[in-house]
């Protein structure tokens, strides 16, 4: 394993976003805390909401005076292979577990353990199936707790892959989930803690940026900044359908011919099965010069997603299965209409006809994106409603409240 570096954030920054309720809950459980040693563990250092989540919330951690390391796995190929069919099995795609699968992830869970010989960390925090069997491998005093953290969508896993993953996460002091549908009934863990992933206010991505910078930002990829833009920002992955996205956007093109789409992902070190599907979307997309599909390799960096997102007159989540969606909250908190799919962590984020659109079917999607296009005085309220949501629930201070007292909890 590998110490990733991070810097330091004040969370005197965040005053203007925090209640002084909260504020006065962190300074009382940091003050508490002050001495315990904390180690976040995941599989990228880059690529994917884990790992953007982890940027903000160990600096703000380390702001507060706490010794907190991030441990990224090391990892080659095949194991991000199998990790991928484990991320894709738990969310409920059939098949099979194979043996060599099996043999393959124990095999990286052992290389990592070596690292572990010279922790000394009272709270270790395991992010998703990756790390997960490092448990088998704990150090440490009887004082030192482990918790497992899952992103992702388990209601519906496959249930030979879910039965491998819980022979560890049984062993864990806690474990968090999103949302309670997430949580097996007959899953027999201690101390269940819910909470939502979240976005940085101040973070490159998500900080205020001027409607016309944006559009100067878009037009560099090809955008005609006087037509109309609906974006999906997320991985190439077949549970965010993007085939879908544009089998909506041509539906919408044919009442709305100056419509233009953008697609653009990340690809994630540990996410090999991106590539293919990245492939399979431009194969789709064809020549219709009004798609625009960029990644990471592509010039795009945060401050280009936030430019995508600003300059949007719709943000499109429509994903099959979801842990969370972080770029529904920053849609949103750009003040950017977002239409989501009906599932998993978006439906937190997006209430009907309220802060959002859910929907479930291509034609669904078209339909709502016609009616926010056609009648802009409701897609501004739209946003007015969503933006105070992602205030008052989605923020990264939010996050960091809530590790506090499940520590404290813990203790």
């Amino acid at each position: 394993m590998e110490r990733v570096k991070t810097g330091i954030k004040k969370c005197q920054d965040y005053l203007p976003f925090m209640e002084g309720e909260s504020l006065r809950e962190i300074d009382i459980l940091t003050d508490k805390l002050k001495d315990k040693r904390i180690a976040m563990v995941n599989a990228t250092e880059y690529g994917g909401g884990v790992a953007e989540i982890l940027h903000s919330l160990v600096p703000l951690f380390k702001g507060l005076g706490f010794a907190m390391d991030w441990w990224k796995m090391f990892g080659e190929e095949e194991f991000y292979n199998v990790t991928k069919t484990f991320h894709n099995r738990l969310q409920g795609e059939a098949g099979p577990l194979k043996d060599k699968e099996v043999e393959t992830y124990l095999k990286y869970i052992k290389l990592n353990a070596r690292e572990m010989t010279r922790w000394d960390y009272d709270f270790v925090v395991i992010h998703d199936p990756q790390p997960a069997g490092l448990i088998d491998f704990r150090k440490g005093g009887e004082g030192t707790k482990w918790i497992w953290r899952c992103h992702i969508d388990t209601s519906e896993p496959n249930r030979e892959y879910w039965d491998f993953l819980y022979r560890f996460i049984i062993k864990y002091d806690a474990s968090i989930f999103t949302m309670r549908q997430f949580v097996k009934e007959d899953a027999h863990l201690k101390n269940i803690h819910y909470i939502t992933p979240s976005i940085d206010p101040l973070s490159e991505k998500n900080i205020p940026m001027e409607k016309e910078e944006a559009k100067r930002t878009v037009s560099r990829f090809g955008i005609n900044v006087n037509r109309p833009l609906i974006t999906q920002i997320s991985r190439f992955d077949p549970w965010k359908d993007p085939l879908g996205v544009i089998e909506a956007y041509k539906l919408v093109k044919k009442e709305f011919p100056s419509v233009q789409l953008a697609l653009v992902g990340s690809m994630a070190s540990d996410d090999p099965e991106g590539w293919d599907y990245l492939y399979r979307t431009l194969r789709r997309a064809g020549e219709d010069y009004d798609i625009t599909i960029i990644t990471n390799f592509n010039g795009i960096t945060s401050k280009e997603v936030n430019a995508f997102q600003t300059a949007s007159e719709i943000i499109i989540q429509k994903s099959l299965r979801e842990g969370f969606g972080l770029t529904v909250a920053e849609g949103l908190w750009k003040g950017t209409p977002v239409i989501g799919g009906k599932a998993g962590g978006i439906k937190l984020q997006i209430e009907e006809g309220v802060t959002g659109y859910l929907v479930e079917t291509v034609e669904e999607c078209a339909e709502k994106i016609l009616t926010l296009l056609r009648n802009t005085s409701l897609a501004e309220e739209m946003t007015r409603a969503g933006k105070e949501k992602v205030r008052k629930e989605f923020l990264i201070t939010s996050a960091l409240l809530n590790y506090l007292r499940l520590f404290n909890y813990l203790l």
